[in-house]
């Protein structure tokens, strides 16, 4: 008893500590107290200090740069018991900069035209270059240009033997280029030549859907030769010699030299506890593009296991209002067990790869694949359900934070990327300007995430079969021989859940998607409720899968589509706002129940009754209330309301931060095309050209047509989209990838469905004859 008592007593005593203040400075010394007047000079001597200390603890950083050398590692004898948290954070109205960049000085000299030259003394990484604060550009092929969608510039000729013949020592250089198939992309570095038209390379290990590179979409950095526009760079290591067209303010030469700033390094056994970092502004760290090696499971996915701050082994411990600017890789990585992380309140921006990773361990996982055609047979399979480990994410928090202009460098990217993890809540986040998904769910190893209050567009920028939401479902029941996959499903349907074992749900989101889906749960994806969601461009697709839920969500300018569903799938669609047709492919089967939806007209409608769905459905105009201002609430007498829809709240989406908010951009509103409406509209803006309707005989007789049907091509700009692909004014469309257009109206139509492919085939009347030619939809 006395034991017992004096352990309260000292418990209590522990949690009512007085709070303690410890003060860094960029010109304090480790030698200080680390008092506010006179402050330690590093982290790591706060570190140290604190871990004789007790109570709750903030280190306060004074204004200025911190140059990291390495990363602040935190371990568990760094942790902090419950009540008594250490948080570093930077002091009220200062502005604290941690950086992973050495300053480099230079003595400029000139060295041809525009191009300055300096010679580097000591032993730098030259991976990116800042000057004066501006991010500068490997010297490219082709020049970086900002207008252009894939890596800001691309060119088929990268690998010609004319241009590698041009390059006298391309040793060092990278090829940059997006898979085949527009899944992701890879990596390459070029050891040497072989002969003077054949480079020596290694790398494209970066996806792992093995296809090899795209033949269009591909750039070259890195060489001399190529140092031909302004704010470009190179650096040549034997000479150590730094080249750089016309720096503008040459006073400050950063150049990162770590790709971490901060890590938590901990265990299951032995967690890092209750430490905080707070309002920093992060920056400088290495690329990593060539250590994305490790796959994750069947996903299309390769992954690096770092980040600016890298959590590994955590219990409740944070990043909060921290600014994530223009970091080589990842920008927050949850590695292995963490439990109760949080992020929230940041701004993630220009980051070279994704914003936050939450990644188990695959040794957690029953009977893992790792490649989209392996697969355990059934009787060596592991059948019992969940993981067979704790050391994995869970119970923990994406939350109010603002990310855009991810997947500078790698493009198998997301905001929130989320595998071999549970109950991991992405809430309240601003997403856009991203080359791949804004939400992505590798697989269905183990659910139970939630979704909710997110605004996601401009997504699938630089990929192609994708959406703002995007998730694989590759779990132990799937096989990528879909005769053996229905067998397996429909002989054990046990093994469906085994992994997809809680819910997930995505709930009360924006999504605009305008190259692919608004949400798309791909390949096996299950166990989802989703309601409450405003899609405004991309609409809804669900592949095979099982006991997926949607229900109360509104698609604008779009539909269902439905995917090679499973026989007894136990799929529900449901009281949802569709303003197209649905488009389904290869389902025979319609799953548990596809009843009471409101669509745009009769015909729809009718099209879907013909495949034995929406008995109970109905068609009109749904009567959205201010569509031009973004509310897409019903007003009273809506036919939607009579089919049980029920109003959801439109001004809750994305960020809550007043600071955030203030910097982000607005999701672009559609203007609805669906109804009789759309069918009279005569003219459109589409792929930077005008087009309007063949109109009349004297069209057919001007254009030399068969009839009177197609699209007038009136004016195409420069450097768009239908310029690129070789299409003039005068060109009548006919046909978009196979189907017939008669007018604007069904090429709308068309290119709404098939936008996720990235590019489709136009026939066109030009001179009285009949062409044909690729156009990009990006």
């Amino acid at each position: 008893m006395i034991t017992i008592t004096l352990c309260a007593i000292c418990a209590a005593f522990a949690t009512s500590l007085p709070a303690a203040d410890i003060y860094v400075a960029p010109g304090g010394s480790d030698r200080n107290a680390g008092t506010k007047e006179k402050p330690l000079a590093t982290l790591e001597a706060a570190r140290n200090k604190v871990r004789s200390m007790s109570g709750t603890v903030t280190v306060f950083l004074r204004g200025g740069t911190y140059y990291f050398s390495k990363p602040v590692v935190f371990g568990p004898e760094d942790s902090r018991a419950a009540g008594q948290a250490v948080t570093y954070k930077a002091f009220p109205g200062e502005k604290v900069t941690i950086s992973g960049a050495a300053v480099v000085p230079v003595k400029w000299l000139e060295y041809k035209g525009n191009v300055k030259k300096a010679t580097i003394g000591g032993d730098y990484i030259f991976d990116q270059l800042f000057i004066g604060r501006k991010k500068l550009h490997m010297a490219r092929y082709p020049n970086f240009d900002p207008a252009v969608s894939h890596f800001g510039g691309y060119s088929a000729d990268v690998l010609s033997p004319a241009k590698i013949n041009s390059w006298k020592r391309p040793e060092g250089a990278f090829i940059h280029a997006m898979h085949k198939h527009e899944w992701g992309d890879y990596h390459y570095r070029v050891t040497g030549k072989t002969g003077d038209t054949t480079l020596a390379l290694e790398g494209g290990y970066q996806n792992n859907r093995q296809m090899g590179m795209h033949d269009k979409y591909r750039f070259i950095e890195n060489l001399l030769e190529e140092l031909d526009a302004p704010d470009e760079w190179y650096y040549d290591a034997p000479s150590r010699t730094l080249y750089v067209y016309a720096p503008a303010d040459a006073r400050e030469v950063l150049t990162p030299q770590i790709r971490h700033l901060f890590e938590f390094r901990g265990t299951a056994q032995k967690p890092v506890r209750n430490i905080h970092i707070e309002g920093f502004e992060l920056a400088h760290t290495l690329r990593t593009f060539m250590e994305t090696k490790e796959p994750l499971l069947r996903s299309d996915w390769t992954i690096y296991r770092g980040g600016a701050v890298l959590l590994d082994g955590t219990e409740n411990c944070a990043i909060r209002k921290c600014h994530f600017n223009a970091v080589g890789g990842n920008g927050v990585f949850f590695s292995n067990y963490n439990r109760g992380g949080e992020v929230s309140a940041c701004h993630f921006e220009e980051t070279g790869a994704s914003a936050v990773c939450f990644v188990g361990d695959p040794g957690a996982v029953r009977s893992p694949s790792f490649e989209y055609n392996q697969a355990v047979p059934y009787d060596r399979m592991d059948k019992a359900p969940g993981p067979k480990t704790d050391n994995y994410p869970a119970q923990c928090r994406v939350y109010d934070n603002l990310m855009h202009g991810l997947g500078r460098v790698e493009k198998q990217v997301a905001g929130v990327e989320i595998s071999m993890s549970m109950d991991i809540t992405v809430s309240h986040n601003t997403i856009y300007n991203i080359p791949r998904a804004g939400i992505n769910v590798s697989e269905g190893t183990w659910g139970g995430h939630l979704i909710e209050f997110n605004d996601v567009f401009d997504t699938v920028l630089e990929t192609g079969d994708h959406g703002s939401f995007n998730s694989w479902g590759r779990d132990r029941f799937w096989h990528p021989v879909r005769e053996r996959m229905d067998s397996l499903a429909a002989a054990h349907p046990e093994l469906i859940l085994l992994d997809a074992g809680r819910t997930i749900v995505i709930r009360n989101n924006r999504f605009r998607c305008d190259h692919g889906w608004d949400i798309d749960l791909d390949d096996g994806s299950s166990n989802y409720h989703i309601y409450n969601n405003l899609c405004l461009n991309g609409g809804l697709k669900l592949r095979e899968g099982f006991q997926r839920v949607v229900e109360n969500n509104i698609m604008v300018n779009n539909s269902f589509h439905p995917h090679v569903w499973f026989a007894k799938s136990g799929d529900v669609f449901r009281k949802n706002i569709v303003t197209k047709p649905y488009a389904p492919i290869r389902v025979n089967e319609w799953g548990k129940e596809v009843d009471y939806n409101l669509f745009p007209d009769q015909p729809a409608l009718e099209k879907a009754r013909h495949n034995g769905t929406d008995a109970h459905s109905l068609e009109g105009d749904p009567m959205f209330e201010d569509p031009a201002k973004g509310d897409y609430r019903v007003k009273p007498g809506s036919p939607a309301l009579k089919l049980g829809f029920v109003n959801f709240a439109m001004d809750e989406f994305g960020i809550v931060s007043i600071e955030l908010k203030s910097k982000a951009a607005k999701v672009p509103l559609p203007a609805i095309k669906n109804g009789t409406d759309s069918k009279a509209v005569s003219a459109i803006a589409w792929l930077g050209g005008q087009l309007r309707n063949v109109n009349g005989l004297g069209d057919r007789s001007a254009y030399g047509l068969p009839d009177e049907k197609g699209v007038v091509v009136e004016a195409v700009a420069e450097n768009s989209l239908l310029a690129r692909a070789g299409m003039k004014p005068g060109d009548v469309i006919r046909v978009l990838n196979h189907r017939d257009i008669a007018n604007v109206a069904e090429l709308t139509d068309i290119f709404q469905e098939i936008n996720w492919m990235g590019e489709g085939e136009v026939a066109f009347f030009r001179n009285q004859a009949l062409h044909k030619l690729k156009v990009p939809f990006k």
